[in-house]
């Protein structure tokens, strides 16, 4: 941990009084061994300790970033951009010109959004345009890709005429280095991620990449990547090797450094929305209710599990069947952690949420691309779809998260979409407006649930250039300023992690 000294800053409030950061006199902040020791005008600086003017800039606590895929997230920032495409034809004209400018090639892309195409996709089309070039297109949800028969015979997957979804596309995932013959999500790549997840002032992350483990992390940070604080998931395929080598959460994967830590059991219990299997209560306009990836004693059975061996439970629960049905679990086992997504709950299940305690781990920028495909397929269900009013108003943990890469790794943009939701360029009226944070709340669910700074808490700090919590005369221009904000400084355990050329 490390020692800094910053200078004539203001304190953003994350709660009362919002007016009082814009009015309040600048104060020094020391932090001493990782953690806030002293908050007032004109602190003593220690010798040896770097001081920091800020020059009247605004403080708050470090960002978090509460969902994460880091190895999808890094090597989709080095993949085809696809998230433009509109159609199927669109998606074979694509590749049909990459096959062309650079034949045998293989081509991986991510981000486009077949939920709201037209018509289903085979295989036999995307051979038409790509012939023995392996294409594997992997949708904006992470939860299936359309791949052509070379990708398919390369990854070792069945012979078929339409996409790979779900489980058997998390299995094949990290089997894609195949295809390229290069891992392009080294140390060095990782670190690039990690860096500008800090620029925008990110002190913090869970990640819930599919593949690797502690090994893989221990060996990636002693490399460069020590940069923020990480919490790693682990998923039930790796849950008793995790058991055995004595890791519960919270305990550090490095001895005498907190910042990387083991984090949570991840389960996927449901679907996505695209793919029509969010498992919900009501069928979807154009047939099927989705459905559950686990019987209900086998989810209850792993939350058990993880529970006495000291290891809490993120769940990835996007219907309201699947939500009320983790509830279910959490209440049988006693089982601590987190419903992830909670993308459309039923209103009875808000208030069990909070009484239990978990955290509400949502991603507000999936309704900027959701909205209407909600509204198409999960027909007046809208105003139960990111309900993070009612989580708020029932006292439940609300914290925000990107699932990058489904999103970008932005907080300010999930914090403008949960402030707004709607998009800058649309102009229709936000989508169920009920339900908008304001942007001191949706500040204070991204910070880890860390308090404003103050004697005693962590040493994780963001310095802005502007007020986050400025008035605005709209939703839609408070959301379009946190769109906006410049982050002076990335403070993480007291050392340096992102400086701006401007301080």
């Amino acid at each position: 941990m490390g020692d800094l000294l910053l200078r004539e800053t203001r304190i953003v409030p994350l709660s009362g009084d919002v007016a009082a950061a814009g009015r309040a006199t600048p104060v020094d902040v020391l932090v001493s061994d990782g953690v806030v020791t002293a908050v007032g005008p004109a602190l003593e600086r220690p010798d040896g300790v770097e001081e920091v003017l800020a020059a009247g800039r605004w403080l708050a606590p470090g960002l978090w970033d509460q969902h994460v895929h880091l190895g999808q997230w890094t090597l989709s920032r080095q993949r085809v951009d696809t998230s433009a495409i509109l159609s199927p034809e669109e998606a074979r004209s694509l590749v049909a010109r990459l096959v062309a400018d650079d034949p045998g090639r293989p081509v991986i892309g991510f981000g486009h959004r077949p939920g709201v195409w037209t018509r289903d996709v085979t295989v036999a089309e995307l051979d038409e345009v790509s012939g023995v070039t392996p294409v594997v297109l992997i949708a904006g949800d992470a939860h299936h890709a359309w791949l052509n028969s070379a990708a398919l015979a390369a990854l070792g997957l069945g012979a078929r005429d339409e996409v790979v979804r779900e489980n058997e596309w998390f299995a094949a995932y990290e089997l894609l280095t195949r295809l390229t013959g290069e891992a392009a999500d080294g140390p060095s790549a990782y670190r690039a991620s990690l860096l500008d997840a800090a620029a925008q002032g990110v002190v913090g992350l869970v990640d819930f990449e599919f593949t690797g483990g502690a090994d893989e992390w221990v060996a990636r940070w002693h490399d460069g990547c020590d940069v923020l604080r990480v919490r790693m998931a682990s998923y039930a395929d790796r849950l008793e090797s995790v058991i055995a080598a004595g890791l519960r959460t919270g305990a550090p994967l490095v001895a005498g450094d907190d910042r990387l830590t083991m984090g949570s059991l991840k389960i996927i219990s449901d679907g996505s929305l695209n793919t029509r299997t969010a498992w919900c209560c009501e069928p979807y306009s154009d047939g099927g209710s989705g459905a559950a990836n686990l019987a209900a004693h086998e989810l209850s059975a792993l939350l058990a599990r993880a529970h006495m061996s000291g290891l809490h439970v993120a769940t990835h629960a996007i219907g309201d069947a699947a939500v009320g049905a983790a509830l279910d679990a959490y209440t049988a086992t006693g089982a601590h952690g987190s419903v992830e997504h909670a993308q459309l709950v039923a209103r009875d299940d808000v208030p069990r949420l909070a009484a239990l305690g978990l955290r509400a781990s949502v991603q507000p920028a999936h309704l900027l691309d959701d909205r209407d495909l909600t509204e198409l397929i999960w027909p007046g269900r809208g105003d139960r779809s990111f309900a993070f009013r009612w989580m708020l108003e029932a006292g439940a943990r609300l914290v925000l998260g990107s699932d990058a890469p489904v999103s970008p790794l932005d907080p300010w943009l999930a914090m403008a979409a949960a402030v707004h939701r709607g998009r800058d360029d649309d102009d229709r009226d936000a989508w169920h407006p009920e339900h908008a944070l304001t942007p001191q709340e949706a500040l204070a669910a991204s910070t880890d649930e860390q308090p404003t700074v103050a004697v005693g808490s962590r040493g994780d700090l963001v310095l802005l250039d502007h007020d986050p919590l400025a008035p605005a005369g709209s939703a839609r221009e408070a959301a379009a300023a946190l769109r906006r904000t410049a982050v002076a400084l990335t403070v993480v355990g007291g050392r340096v992690a992102h400086r701006s050329a401007q301080l």
